[in-house]
């Protein structure tokens, strides 16, 4: 292990630059991360996760078409102002966490040509330190921050880390799938990774989700692999080739996480952030178990029959 890698972990890499084709007609003028989950941006419960994980500095892999973002964490001057006058404390509290006293940077990548170069298109702001990557996309919810969990690992014992959790057979092509050691708590050896493998090729159900902690040297790793599945340069292939030159462990992480990347997954979100909320949660539950009480809403039975919502009457 070099000693960049021991250094502890203060950027966090934010893979934004998808044109969210999924949720069109919704996203042909806002980006997808910056769809709401009751009332905050999807981006936003990743932002916030990172700092609650000691993260310094967030850095935004964009695209010409997401400026939203970048504006969002902004600082809304005359918002503010304005919120303080009418005494709405609540509400600018709200704003004020998308001010957070963290340094924001954002780096177009010109091309689409996938995770990989995302991430590489970071080089430049990481350096030579180790750091985490974040996507938006798999909404974490967990009493301990995910990032925070991974930290926390990779500083009791230093080396790359991979969020996984288990997958259902028929959905190994959706993800990088990992070989990883038995029953070895939190984190555990890899010995090999596949992008996107069939189920009988797969080397276990442990899939990749969204978190990630790398140590500097996946630059010089991904910045020779070629393309990879769907044409595109692969994180998964460039931590393949990291294994041949220093460990990476599999983190099985506390929490339930949610694919918004699916319209399913992102209504799946929403129910729970919703039921969770303060001001709506008891009425949206009230709601929910009156829908699903009626003997015709079949529709809303199998929405929590195939993501495991509670319907329950308040």
């Amino acid at each position: 292990m070099t000693i960049a890698a021991r250094r502890p972990i203060r950027k966090a890499v934010f893979p934004v630059a998808g044109l969210g084709s999924r949720f069109l007609p919704a996203t042909k003028v806002l980006p997808k991360e910056m769809l709401p989950i009751v009332d905050k941006p999807l981006i936003q419960y990743a932002v916030e996760e990172a700092i609650a994980a000691g993260i310094e500095h967030i850095i935004f892999i964009t695209h010409r078409a997401k400026r939203a973002i970048e504006d969002h964490f902004d600082q809304a001057h005359e918002l503010q102002s304005l919120l303080a006058i009418k005494g709405k404390s609540g509400l600018l509290l709200e704003i004020g966490r998308s001010g957070a006293p963290v340094h924001y940077s954002s780096v177009r990548q010109a091309e689409p040509l996938g995770l990989g170069h995302a991430v590489l298109c970071a080089r430049p702001l990481i350096g030579d330190e180790p750091f985490a990557v974040i996507l938006p996309d798999d909404l974490m919810d967990a009493s301990h921050p995910v990032l925070a969990q991974m930290i926390e690992c990779y500083m009791s014992a230093p080396a790359s880390l991979i969020a996984v959790e288990k997958i259902k057979p028929e959905d190994t092509k959706k993800y990088g799938v990992v070989d990883a050691e038995p029953e070895a708590g939190m984190a555990a050896g890899i010995s090999r990774i596949v992008e996107k493998p069939s189920a009988d090729q797969a080397p276990s159900l442990m899939g990749v989700v969204g978190r990630y902690i790398l140590t500097p040297t996946i630059f010089s790793k991904l910045e020779r692999i070629g393309a990879g599945s769907g044409g595109e340069i692969q994180l998964t292939d460039g931590i393949a080739q990291l294994l041949d030159e220093e460990p990476v462990r599999a983190f099985r992480f506390e929490g339930e996480r949610f694919d918004c990347g699916s319209k399913l997954g992102y209504l799946a979100a929403t129910v729970n952030f919703g039921l969770k909320h303060p001001e709506v949660g008891e009425s949206f539950a009230a709601l929910l178990a009156q829908r699903a009480s009626v003997p015709d809403e079949i529709p809303l039975q199998r929405f929590a029959a195939a993501t495991g919502v509670e319907l329950r009457a308040v």
